[in-house]
């Protein structure tokens, strides 16, 4: 995106507390040729809100439709619309995204614990899913809408109660049975005592969907996972059509039906790089998901690094709830020695070098100011670029976003200065120096001048202290 593009749309997409203020000044009340509202600018784009008329769908006369651009703090920018017809008194209006599909779907959820959380603000794609646990209500995907959460619940409630009467004409025992639904959902958000707390899900293939944070709060009460989306998923964003759903089945169902046929066929062809074990033998594992307790499977599979040695690939994804884990471990018999690797990144072509941090690892980036402890980040086999993203994405969603409002000014600053210098890394704008000491030696940074000595890196192994073989577990290991 263009410098020259950024400041359009922050005009455009002002916040919605400045865009209301502006909309109160508005006093024109005239159309042009075009059915665009006057609104005393040069053109349309002078003026926070547009107005169209439009045809009333109810009673074919022209009514108003209103469009807002603008931006949710700490979310995104959005397109809020509404449509009203002074003829028969028609009302509607919805929300749509401004920015693009994401590449994966979100899962927010929210444990509403007082009657305060109720008034928590939701955007509601119309690709959204909502879900209220405990009274077992769902609210399936319709049209976009910025409310709270007593707000979906309130909605729910007039469009039952605007059904009653016909239900008490045809059948009274089903009219009772949602006027006691009713009194119990409206119980349930007055606060009344055995109704709370209440777990409320949406659920976004899109990842267009949110629930209102608030920094500094119980970690159980909010919590935000992203997924993959299945085939049908992708047919709803409308990412494939009906047809293509229909070819990925008919694939699928060949290929169950040719590794039937040969049983010793893997049903996975290898790309053939060199960073692949050309067996490519995927062993899967029944497991359990560890945050829903759903059954879900584990893939496994060893891949050999050309100048080390052979790693454990190990991922987990959960179709229940999107639960994703990836772990890398070494394989082989635990080395006598340590061994710490150094490297001088001084070029940006440095920053596309595999580099596999295990579990035992520490790494550290003076320039940066960086050092990750053992354990930090797991076991990870990516790029020197890569791992700086993990680690900015890691610090900055779960660290800086929701503490920075309670931080004095000059902590502030530093994390500022901080993640100004990981970006100008991850860029290749300076230089600095990888250093990753690991007790295990199950560590490694791709030597691109193979089977020479790379001249930016080098290797040293070192004896284990008392301490490191203690914390491993080895001192008590017998042998």
């Amino acid at each position: 995106m263009s410098e020259e593009t950024k400041p359009q749309q922050e005009e455009f997409f002002a916040p919605v507390g400045q865009a209301a203020e502006q909309v109160d000044q508005e006093t024109a009340t005239e159309f042009n040729d075009q059915g665009i509202k006057i609104t005393g600018a040069a053109d349309a784009e002078g003026h926070p809100v547009q107005e169209i008329q439009s045809l009333c769908m109810n009673c074919h006369e022209t009514g108003v439709t209103r469009l807002l651009l603008t931006t949710i703090p700490y979310f995104a920018q959005v397109i809020i619309m509404s449509f009203q017809c002074d003829h028969c008194g028609f009302k509607n209006s919805e929300l749509q995204p401004a920015g693009a599909i994401q590449e994966k779907g979100s899962k927010y959820t929210l444990r509403i614990e007082t009657k305060e959380d109720f008034n928590r603000q939701v955007i509601k794609q119309e690709t959204a899913r909502c879900y209220f646990k405990e009274l077992d209500i769902e609210i399936p995907p319709k049209r976009g809408q910025m409310t709270n959460v007593e707000g979906l619940l309130r909605e729910m409630i007039d469009d039952l109660k605007s059904g009653q009467e016909e239900r008490l004409k045809i059948d009274k025992s089903i009219h009772d049975r949602i006027e006691e639904f009713i009194a119990k959902v409206e119980s349930t958000i007055e606060g009344a005592e055995g109704t709370l707390p209440l777990t409320f899900e949406i659920d976004d293939p899109a990842g267009n969907s949110w629930i209102e944070f608030i920094p500094n709060e119980a970690a159980h009460k909010w919590s935000h996972v992203e997924y993959l989306r299945s085939d049908e998923q992708n047919v709803q964003v409308g990412l494939i059509t009906e047809d293509q759903l229909e070819q990925i089945r008919r694939k699928k169902v060949e290929e169950l039906a040719t590794k039937e046929r040969n049983p010793t066929s893997t049903g996975f062809i290898s790309d053939e790089t060199d960073i692949e074990n050309f067996n490519n033998e995927v062993q899967t594992f029944s497991a359990t998901c560890p945050t829903c307790y759903k059954p879900c499977d584990t893939h496994m599979k060893i891949v050999n690094i050309p100048h080390f040695k052979d790693v454990i690939i190990m991922s987990t994804v959960c179709l229940e709830c999107g639960y994703k884990s990836n772990e890398v471990k070494t394989g082989g018999a635990i080395p006598d020695k340590g061994r710490k690797i150094t490297l001088i990144v001084d070029d940006a072509e440095d920053l596309a070098r595999d580099i596999l941090k295990s579990e035992t690892c520490g790494l550290t980036i003076p320039e940066l100011n960086l050092d990750l402890t053992p354990g930090t980040l797991g076991g990870r086999f990516t790029t020197i670029e890569g791992l700086l993203k993990q680690v900015h994405e890691e610090l900055h969603s779960r660290v800086f976003q929701q503490t920075s409002d309670s931080m004095e000014d000059q902590t502030k600053s530093r994390w500022t200065d901080f993640f100004g210098n990981l970006e100008k890394a991850m860029e290749g704008q300076i230089k600095f120096t990888v250093i990753m000491t690991d007790p295990l030696a199950g560590s490694y940074i791709q030597n691109v001048y193979a089977p020479d000595d790379d001249p930016n890196m080098t290797i040293e192994d070192f004896d284990r202290t008392f301490e490191q073989n203690e914390t491993l577990g080895l001192n008590d290991m017998v042998v």
